[in-house]
């Protein structure tokens, strides 16, 4: 089995559309297009970890972060960073993640990074910080907008600690 992190291709799409399907990771197609869109204009940067030609996993790169504190500081935000559950624990991730830091770090001085709450995202939190990423020192966010001390939430996919990573 050979391992390749390479940027996305138009006939990527299908292929990621289905192996991500396969494992319940709910990526549309219509986003999937939107993605590859996105790639073409210099918007997003997507890398596809591919073994034995399949799609095994992805991460994109947001080059204009949707996360107020990043986007005023001109951080790109790593986004959307999946691995096929069968092929976690393998090294994947790491791969994905070097991809895009080293793409972003030396362009832009910094990567960030958007982390859920709930213990779902448990593994996340630790492969973050292993990896030299820190809190932004801004607090939480929902939505990509701060939440203020005494606000209400809904504690869901869209509550996020924004973490970031300098060369």
């Amino acid at each position: 089995m050979s391992l390749i992190i390479r940027q996305m291709r138009m006939e990527d799409i299908e292929p990621i559309y289905h192996a991500f399907a396969e494992h319940q990771i709910n990526k549309p197609m219509d986003y999937l297009r939107t993605c590859w869109e996105e790639n073409q204009t210099g918007v997003r940067i997507t890398w596809v970890a591919v073994e034995d030609d399949q799609p095994v996993g992805a991460v994109h790169l947001l080059v204009n972060s949707h996360y107020v504190g990043f986007s005023e500081e001109e951080i790109p935000e790593i986004n959307d960073f999946n691995v096929i559950p069968p092929f976690r624990k393998r090294g994947i991730g790491h791969a994905l993640m070097d991809a895009a830091e080293q793409f972003a770090i030396p362009r832009y001085g910094a990567v960030g990074i958007g982390v859920g709450l709930f213990g779902s995202y448990g593994s996340a939190q630790r492969l973050y910080a292993k990896r030299g990423y820190i809190p932004d020192g801004k607090g939480i966010a929902y939505r990509g907008e701060s939440v203020e001390q005494g606000s209400t939430v809904k504690v869901d996919h869209d509550l996020a600690l924004y973490l970031t990573k300098s060369g």
